[in-house]
């Protein structure tokens, strides 16, 4: 009985390890117009929050209930947004961006703050 047990433990580890690295396939997005490409028509979501990014620079959704807009641009490499939420400014904040194709994360102060990621719809 425990043999089996314990074979059952073995496998289930190796799944979860090799499946370890299709999680880690985001790949950074590198410039404006990979970006564009990204976000264009589609609706960023995650619980409670949907946006969207337009080419042109501009930002809206809706945030927990509240609505959120803001400006953005692309800076050596990175999404810069000065974004609001509810009215209140949630201040300028240059991004690493990285993406799968259906998700899309957002790392704040150029890669090595706070991460948001969002599947792209």
């Amino acid at each position: 009985m425990m043999t089996g047990l314990r074979n059952a433990a073995l496998v289930a580890m190796t799944l979860v390890i090799s499946a370890a690295p299709v999680w880690a396939d985001f790949a950074k997005v590198t410039d404006r117009s990979e970006f564009v490409a990204l976000v264009n028509g589609k609706t960023l979501s995650r619980p409670l929050v949907s946006l969207s990014v337009s080419p042109s620079g501009g930002i809206s959704g809706n945030g927990a209930g509240w609505d959120v807009n803001g400006e953005w641009s692309w800076k050596d490499g990175y999404f810069c947004r000065d974004l609001y939420w509810g009215g209140d400014a949630l201040g300028y904040n240059c991004q690493e961006v990285r993406s799968d194709g259906t998700k899309i994360r957002f790392t704040s102060d150029q890669g090595a703050g706070d991460s948001a990621e969002f599947r792209l719809r």
